[in-house]
């Protein structure tokens, strides 16, 4: 009856298309993922942007530890004991000559390496619990199963998963309630009713391997950590106390079944259901406090339907199904399988970490130097209710700590961080406190929300952010009376960090990024007929130019041999200056002919053996802006730019797999694509593609 009502309704919505002719439903569901047996290291997902929930090949964690992750689930180790190190406030950071003065520095202190190192690694996201099939006393492997089915449903959110095991099927269900942290499970088998197949619940110790080992957290440090259950008729609570942090996990179900545990010393507790019926469906609800409501089974999979099925009705839309070319098909695959991962792992309340809601790259924190990358696109495919959930609600969080932070270190305004988390802290280290290619990302967002809301109201949710990061953008400039310029740096770090800190000045994008930055502050207060700051023309009008090597962007001013050394590698922002940004509005035009050239020798000297992620969808962008769409499309599909069967960007030696970068800023890239940019709106997809979009409005 269940199963019934859940097919009639999904046949119900799947009718409603979108106004245009695109069955958006077909091009979605040819994509849907298949897999026959578990990958190492990308699980198929459900989850809502806040919340996921990774499986392997059951369609629940039973042989894979993925994680189990959300918005809220942080957790910090102990502070070290050493006398001096013994709290947040005794770490002091490490002093650097700044144009003739000392600045302040939040960078590890070799005096105090415990406190340095703990405040890096904390807080750190935690993985809320392991749920896995328990096969009754057997203790197998993955490889025992036969028959192994399963298969995402991109259209509604649900994995379904099939396989035999000792003769007898096996059906799990898994969905994920789209406004609250829950998974919903239904498991059909005759070995339900039997007694011999159940639901393990285990919970881990977090790790401190910033990769998280080699997901999230280890089960064989019982004694550090502590579970409470607490059970009644269909339902259960556990307690799970990580030193002072403490959350619950509740679970309800519909079948006569009992918990108990933990096993053998572990924090394992196993749900066996009577013999009987041969179905179950439970509910598994995540929170920090108790006494929850916790959604039925059926309520979540309704939710999952009908939460899906808006996302893909609304927004943009590319079409690529009447292409007769494999590059059309697998960009097609990639936009369909991006869109789904970034809306599970990247549309949260707070900022995405790079590796999403998967395993806790870096510790779980967040870049913001990453931000607009993440996030962008979501603006440009007009899902701006997905946008919203974290900007600008993040810069209003961080502002009091971001003027905090410039201010000790003698300038005006807001210096936003980059490695951050919950706290607003920046974690201690050399790149996280010289990087400032973050700084005009207000702006950024600002300016595309602007674009598609032309309001009062917009223009003063972003004017505190935006005059924060103007006065601080105008203050860090100096200014060089011998060349009558404001220089940026040193010390700093630009985009590619691995130039040395101390020489780095004037590096060609964070110049055209200020200029940027400070054009649209200044435009800000015009639309709001306000005076604008003479600080902020003053530092605009007189940024040093930007510097040039062989007729082409150098990395940096005063760079030695640049295009002939090994210095190009790591990310080639150059291209980031005709490419994510428009010409700029004000001051000197660009010089077309060293634009092209900056291009042209990326392509044939670069080594983008070195380049990863945010990369390649950049140098389309700036391929895209130069006409060059072939040179566009060859850069999405570049060989190291990988994406696997699931769609997961894979990651490199460097960062973690996957690394969702990738995929945010590919879909910005087949949004210019699609939408086009000021001056040159419409479609830009290879000649005689024909492609259908919808939805999309011209980009800056």
């Amino acid at each position: 009856m269940i199963l019934r009502f859940f097919t009639l309704l999904v046949a119900a919505l799947e009718g409603v298309q979108a106004t245009c002719g695109i069955d958006r439903r077909q091009v979605v569901r040819s994509f849907n993922p298949h897999r026959n047996a578990s990958s190492n290291t990308t699980p198929l997902q459900v989850g809502n942007g806040n919340f996921a929930f990774g499986v392997d090949v059951t369609g629940l964690q039973t042989f894979s530890p993925f994680a189990t992750m959300s918005t809220w689930g942080w957790h910090n180790f102990s502070l070290p004991d050493t006398p001096g190190q013994t709290s947040v406030n005794d770490f002091t950071g490490l002093d650097w000559w700044t144009h003739g003065r000392l600045v302040n520095y939040n960078q590890p202190n070799p005096a105090q390496s415990e406190i340095s190192n703990w405040l890096i690694q904390n807080p750190q996201r935690v993985n809320l619990a392991t749920i896995g099939l328990w096969f009754g006393e057997d203790d197998i492997a993955e490889d025992v199963l036969e028959d192994k089915s399963q298969k995402l449903d991109l259209w509604t959110g649900k994995i379904s998963s099939f396989f035999t095991y000792k003769g007898a099927s096996v059906k799990v269900e898994t969905w994920a309630d789209s406004s609250s942290d829950t998974v919903g499970i239904a498991i059909e088998s005759e070995l339900i009713s039997t007694g011999s197949l159940g639901v393990f619940f285990d919970f881990p110790f977090p790790t401190r391997d910033k990769f998280g080992a080699p997901f999230v957290g280890v089960f064989n440090a019982t004694d550090k950590h502590a579970t409470v259950l607490e059970s009644g008729d269909n339902r259960a609570t556990i307690r799970h106390d990580i030193d002072d942090t403490s959350y619950y996990t509740s679970a309800v179900w519909d079948a006569d079944a009992e918990i108990s545990g933990p096993v053998n010393g572990t924090h394992r507790y196993t749900l066996k259901p009577s013999q009987g019926p041969n179905r179950i469906e439970l509910s598994v609800t995540f929170s920090p406090t108790s006494n929850i409501d916790i959604p039925s089974f059926s309520s979540t999979a309704s939710s999952s339907i009908t939460w899906w099925g808006s996302f893909w009705r609304s927004g943009a839309f590319i079409d690529l199904s009447g292409v007769k070319s494999p590059n059309a098909t697998e960009l097609q695959r990639r936009t369909i399988l991006s869109q789904y991962l970034t809306a599970v792992n990247s549309a949260s309340s707070y900022p995405p970490q790079e590796s999403g809601l998967v395993n806790n790259g870096w510790y779980g924190k967040f870049h913001l130097e990453m931000i607009v990358w993440h996030l962008a696109h979501f603006a440009r495919w007009n899902h701006f209710p997905l946008l919203r959930r974290s900007v600008p609600n993040t810069y209003s969080q961080y502002l009091d700590s971001s003027i905090e932070r410039a201010k000790l270190q003698g300038y005006d305004g807001a210096r936003w961080g980059k490695m951050t988390d919950p706290t607003g802290r920046s974690a201690p280290g050399e790149i996280n406190s010289l990087l400032i290619w973050q700084q005009p990302h207000p702006m950024y967002f600002a300016e595309l929300e602007y674009r598609s809301y032309p309001t009062k109201d917009t223009l003063n949710s972003w004017d505190e952010i935006l005059i924060s990061s103007a006065d601080f953008m105008a203050s860090y400039a100096f200014f060089n009376s011998s060349t009558k310029h404001y220089d940026l740096g040193p010390p700093m770090y630009p985009a590619s960090e691995n130039t040395s800190p101390n020489a780095t000045i004037n590096p060609a994008f964070e110049l055209a990024y200020w200029r940027f930055g400070l054009d649209i502050a200044i435009t800000w207060k015009q639309r709001q007929n306000l005076s604008i700051p003479p600080k902020w023309v003053e530092v605009r009008n007189n940024l040093a130019p930007l510097p040039t090597a062989d007729d082409a962007f150098a990395i940096y001013e005063g760079i030695p041999n640049m295009w002939q050394n090994t210095t190009i590698q790591d990310h080639p922002a150059m291209s980031a200056i005709f490419g994510l940004l428009p010409p700029p509005s004000s001051g000197t035009p660009l010089n077309m002919t060293v634009v092209r050239n900056t291009a042209d020798k990326i392509r044939d000297l670069w080594d983008l053996g070195d380049c990863w992620g945010w990369d390649f969808p950049m140098l389309a962008m700036n391929s895209l802006r130069l006409g060059d769409i072939d040179q566009a499309v060859t850069y999405l599909l570049h060989p190291l730019f990988e994406f696997d069967d699931a769609g997961y960007p894979v990651g490199g030696s460097r960062v973690p797999t996957p690394y969702f970068p990738g995929s945010s800023s590919f879909l910005l890239a087949m949004a210019m694509m699609a939408g086009g940019w000021d001056g040159e709106p419409g479609t830009h997809f290879p000649e005689g593609w024909d492609v259908r979009v919808e939805g999309f409005v011209p980009g800056l």
